[in-house]
């Protein structure tokens, strides 16, 4: 009887036992632990980044941040960390968790355009990856990668072509940089090669005539035009007379310095500057900008046609009129000049 109740008492002690242990299963692995409200949030785990850091980003993420660290332990995530961008989508259980942040590294989708220099680029850039715009901007300098790809400081902006791109979070600068090179590689296909040949320019001065063109104007539908206009100048050997190059110039010298300039002067005309297309023939250095796709393709697949000048349209602001002859574009030239100075413009 006696042995009887000892073995009774054996049997409830494991029943309890097993009990606790289910229990601490479901309570660390299978229960739902998530605090927030939207379908998914996400945490970033930097390079080097430490088990600590992890937990600080999940404990407003989570309902009991220290049944997520048991579990984390045992199954050694906090000596194994990856990095990168990862979910945890509402309802999930710690073991879900862990399983996601240890190795769904997440893509991202970053976006440029527009950018006036490499500098900006790089901050831009900076604000989606992990690599600072230090890095950034030390990568897209470096002069050995530079030569050995063929570009110069005045000609690397153009490597980089306006779009949008998957990349993962955590990717360093250098990566940055090669899968950029790339992207340049597969934007100049053989058709784009072929028609710059056919039109007598280098991919570099496709890319340069291009960030003129888009500075002119960023209406797609009269691009072409005006890269008709600039080619008709080159084929004759008459000054390209880009009042955004002059703005680029400008720029350059101390006093333009966090200044905006609004209307191009006579005194802008004469700064002595390889970007000075007034005072230089052909193409300047390097691009002033980085141009939209829209633009390259635009000088690729430039209009044909006999206009040499064209200004501004007073009446339709943002676009241009086009004229065959310097005595009719006089006439437009000071329509919008008496526009500018109607609304007060007057540098």
């Amino acid at each position: 009887m006696y042995l009887k109740k000892i073995l009774v008492a054996i049997a409830l002690l494991g029943l309890v036992g097993a009990a606790y242990f289910a229990y601490f299963v479901y309570n660390a692995m299978l229960k739902p632990n998530t605090a927030f409200n939207n379908d998914v949030a996400y945490i970033y785990v930097p390079t080097n980044g430490t088990y600590q850091d992890v937990k600080e980003q999940l404990k407003p993420l989570l309902n009991d941040i220290e049944s997520f660290d048991v579990l984390a332990k045992q199954k050694k995530y906090n000596t194994n960390l990856k990095p990168g961008r990862f979910a945890i989508k509402k309802g999930m259980s710690n073991n879900e968790i862990i399983n996601s942040i240890r190795s769904k590294n997440l893509p991202i989708t970053i976006s440029f355009n527009n950018q006036e220099s490499l500098e900006k680029l790089a901050g831009r850039v900076s604000m989606q990856i992990e690599a600072d715009s230090l890095s950034l901007i030390q990568a897209m300098m470096d002069k050995s990668f530079l030569e050995k790809n063929d570009f110069s400081l005045k000609t690397a902006l153009g490597m980089y072509i306006p779009n949008s791109y998957e990349f993962f979070w955590n990717s360093s600068a250098d990566a940055f940089r090669e899968r950029m090179l790339k992207e340049y590689k597969r934007f100049w296909n053989e058709s784009r090669k072929v028609k710059a040949k056919a039109i007598g320019l280098s991919q570099d001065e496709v890319m340069t005539l291009a960030s003129i063109v888009y500075e002119e104007s960023k209406q797609a539908s009269e691009q072409p035009r005006i890269a008709g206009v600039y080619m008709n100048r080159l084929r004759i050997g008459m000054p390209l007379q880009a009042d955004p190059t002059l703005k680029f110039a400008a720029y350059q010298l101390p006093q333009y310095k966090n200044t905006v300039i609004k209307r191009v002067l006579n005194v802008h005309k004469e700064i002595d500057s390889p970007y000075n297309t007034y005072k230089n023939a052909g193409l300047p250095p390097g691009l002033i900008a980085m141009p939209d796709i829209s633009a390259i393709d635009a000088v690729l697949n430039y209009e044909k046609h006999k206009y040499l000048y064209f200004a501004a349209d007073a009446k339709r602001l943002g676009f241009h009129k086009f004229a065959k002859t310097l005595a009719q574009h006089n006439v437009n030239a000071r329509e919008y000049q008496h526009y500018l100075s109607s609304q007060g413009i007057n540098r």
